[in-house]
């Protein structure tokens, strides 16, 4: 293998991934619970934007159960960015032919 062939891939990767990383820290990713009576988005950078909660919700004796369900909604969201920024890095890294146990 091409040592000098594998350090470019290496870095036209390097250089894929902070542009995905970049692009991935704005992108929103919205989460819910309660069938979407609460919805968080967050960035996927992990930065909270927005929370919307369904008036209906709103009860001062339940407030237990409403905050379980923002945290239900943030995991969500931060699942799905997640696996947003997965797959975004997979994509950029497909085609590139690594020695074996190499990762970046």
């Amino acid at each position: 293998m091409d040592i000098k062939m594998l350090m470019r891939q290496a870095q036209d990767v390097q250089k894929k991934m902070q542009k995905v990383q970049e692009e991935m820290a704005t992108q929103e990713f919205e989460g819910a619970s309660a069938g979407g009576m609460v919805k968080i988005s967050i960035t996927g950078a992990g930065l909270a934007k927005k929370i919307l909660i369904d008036p209906s919700l709103i009860n001062l004796d339940e407030k237990e159960i409403l905050e379980d369900l923002l945290i239900a909604a943030f995991n969500d969201a931060k699942k799905k960015a997640d696996d947003g920024s997965s797959d975004t890095m997979r994509a950029a890294t497909s085609g590139l032919q690594l020695p074996p146990g190499f990762k970046l």
